[in-house]
C-alpha cells in the first residue's frame, strides 16, 4: 500500500516535528471500488455483511499483515478493487490505499481473503 491520504500525510509530519499527534493503536482493513489520496478508500459496501477488519502487522520498515484477514458477506456486494487502512472499524480517518493484486467478484453470499502476508505497506 504506498498511497498515503492526506489526514496520514499530516499525521506523519506532525509526528517528525514532535508535535504529538494520537497514531492509531489499531487499524482496519476495508474494501471499496477505488481510491484517492485525498479521501483514502472509496466505495465501501454498504449491508449485505460488510464490515472492515482488524489487521495486525509486523516486520522492520516494510510491514505484512501476520494473519489472513476475511471478509463475510451474506449478499452480492459488486465487484471491489481497492483495499484501505483506517484508524476506526466504521467512519474515523482513511490512513492508506491501493489496488488489489486481482478484483474481487462479490455475486452473493461468501468470502473475501487477504491471505497472510500478502497485505504489505512499504516505507518509501
Amino acid at each position: 500500500m504506498p498511497d498515503l491520504t492526506d489526514y496520514a500525510k499530516n499525521l506523519l509530519g506532525r509526528a517528525l516535528c514532535a508535535r504529538s499527534p494520537a497514531l492509531p493503536s489499531q487499524v482496519f482493513l476495508g474494501l471499496g471500488t477505488g481510491g484517492s489520496d485525498p479521501t483514502g478508500l472509496t466505495g465501501e459496501p454498504a449491508g449485505n455483511g460488510y464490515a472492515r477488519q482488524r489487521v495486525t502487522f509486523t516486520g522492520t520498515g516494510t510491514q505484512q499483515n501476520t494473519d489472513a484477514v476475511r471478509f463475510t458477506f451474506t449478499a452480492a456486494a459488486g465487484t471491489l478493487t481497492h483495499a484501505g487502512l483506517f484508524d476506526a472499524a466504521s467512519g474515523g480517518n482513511p490512513l492508506t490505499w491501493a489496488a488489489l493484486a486481482a478484483p474481487a467478484a462479490v455475486t452473493g453470499a461468501g468470502t473475501v481473503t487477504i491471505n497472510a502476508a500478502a497485505l504489505v505497506v512499504t516505507p518509501t
